[in-house]
């Protein structure tokens, strides 16, 4: 992440945001929530949800199947 913001967007699947290093500025559902180095954020399946200027850092996105 480079301080740059990315639009506000939905998936058919959940995710897990895990940030390596930095900090992530997200905006869900209009709320802001701030996660920092070595936290995760779980974003439900079809939760809009974007990230706000200022974030920087490393950003690992993990894609979590709901079935079983």
């Amino acid at each position: 992440m480079d301080g740059t913001a990315v639009p506000e967007e939905e998936h058919g699947t959940a995710e897990s945001l895990v940030v390596l290093d930095g900090r992530m500025e997200l905006v869900v559902q209009g709320d802001p929530v701030a996660v920092g180095p070595g936290e995760v954020y779980r974003v439900p399946a079809g939760t809009a949800h974007a990230v706000g200027p200022g974030s920087h850092g490393t950003l690992l996105i993990v894609e979590v199947s709901e079935t079983g």
